[in-house]
């Protein structure tokens, strides 16, 4: 009987959990640990940010979920990772050994590195629901105290869907509440230009942004670095397509949202022989450790090379969409390593999001992510708010009821009315 232990609870942990007892049946030993005892589904931290969700309608108590599923789940935090004794430190000390492991812990994110950045300083984070739940209680102050809006990502970061998503949804909000009128609003961002998303742009997805932005008169600001954060003012430098310093200047600001770089959590890269200096997980086409083939990993966690050289550094995202391909493919992978056969499954990496906008949204495909492309797709319109609304219910009944591959790639593709390209044989 192998022991697998998956670390990590989130969208890539529980699908690969899931996947795993799907493919495996019961012959084998499935353990999820988490930090928490709860499982959240981030997509919906903006709408938490915002007060239009609660904590309890975007998390579940997983634990009895996968319980149901007969995987073990142990809520502790991991304190180290040791790839050649097979073993996983807990908080509590215990020592859990492993035949195989899959990191699915997300990244730790990287406050520390910009003076003032972070919750815990003078800006807001939508990166977890504690994050969002903050923002909400800053935001509810900001209303009775009305000024300039300040939301973006910072150098480094690699997630820049849900700053779009955001500072949309703020101008939505402000406009129901007739408040619009009296606050400024600007988007600061490391992308060189607008609707970049850290993937070389998608499609039409530079003249979408900026068309919305310009309808909701929100500034933006480009190639940018934040240097410092205060309580009401940041300091920003500019930098020209050469990545050259431009200009610094100071920028006031109210409430101020920004999407942070991203690292791998501490556990993870304290095995430096795993990872990359940034401590991502670096794996080959198949997920696994090229030095360590018993660790695989997925998710936001791992190393991928950036799309294209910027003036201001950008990571690339990872979707959930993605993931689900490579929880499907880790799953298979495994499957095959226990029978000692050699492994065929690789995920598509394929981008698929669906960006809300509070009252309108966009959709982006990128077959793959990284250009050049078989697929490149974005539409606006209404019908992809009300397609989050929906996927959000069908994704947590999804996780309540432990089914494998939660979301069905090529489903939705077909749904959107994308055919993939067939290739001859």
């Amino acid at each position: 009987m192998a022991k697998i232990v998956v670390l990590g609870a989130g969208i890539g942990g529980c699908s690969v959990a899931y996947e795993l007892r799907s493919v495996l049946g019961k012959a084998h030993e499935i353990t999820v640990v988490n930090a928490t005892d709860y499982f959240q589904f981030v997509p919906s931290n903006p709408w938490v940010a915002i007060g239009w969700r609660e904590r309890s309608q975007t998390t579940l108590p997983i634990g009895k979920y996968l319980a149901r599923k007969d995987i073990e789940f142990i809520a502790q935090a991991a304190t180290a990772v040791d790839p050649e004794k097979r073993t996983l430190t807990l908080a509590s000390g215990e020592s859990l050994a492993f035949d195989y492991l899959v990191i699915a812990t997300g990244a730790k994110l990287a406050f520390d590195e910009i003076p003032g950045l972070g919750p815990e300083a003078h800006t807001q984070s939508i990166c977890t629901v504690e994050h969002a739940e903050r923002a909400w209680n800053a935001y509810q102050i900001f209303v009775g105290n009305l000024g300039p809006v300040v939301i973006g990502a910072v150098q480094g970061a690699s997630c820049f869907g849900p700053a779009y998503e955001f500072a949309l949804i703020v101008d939505t909000d402000l406009r129901r509440r007739k408040l619009r009128d009296r606050v400024p609003m600007t988007f600061v961002t490391a992308e060189p230009y607008i609707g970049h998303l850290g993937l070389g742009g998608v499609g039409d997805s530079k003249e979408l942004l900026e068309h919305e932005f310009r309808q909701r008169h929100i500034k933006w600001i480009t190639n940018a670095k934040l240097l410092k954060a205060g309580a009401e003012e940041l300091e920003i430098a500019e930098h020209n397509r050469d990545g050259k310093l431009a200009r610094e200047h100071k920028l006031p600001s109210k409430f101020t949202m920004f999407i942070p770089a991203f690292k791998g959590v501490d556990a993870v890269a304290g095995a430096k022989e795993l990872c990359n200096p940034r401590g991502f997980v670096l794996v080959d086409k198949y997920q696994r450790n090229p030095r360590h083939p018993q660790v695989y990993a997925l998710g936001v966690g791992i190393a991928i090379p950036p799309a294209e050289p910027t003036p201001v550094p950008v990571g690339v995202p990872k979707t959930g969409y993605m993931i689900e391909s490579m929880a499907i493919a880790i799953a298979r992978n495994i499957r095959d390593a226990i029978a000692q056969r050699q492994p065929v499954s690789e995920a598509t990496w394929n981008a698929v999001c669906l960006a809300d906008m509070g009252d309108d949204g966009i959709a982006f495909v990128a077959l793959p992510q990284i250009p050049p492309r078989n697929v490149t797709w974005a539409k606006t319109g209404k019908w992809v708010h009300f397609a989050k609304l929906a996927f959000e219910k069908y994704f947590l009944r999804k996780m309540k009821r432990g089914s494998a591959a939660p979301l069905h790639e090529r489903y939705i593709l077909k749904m959107l009315g994308i055919k993939l390209l067939k290739v001859p044989s």
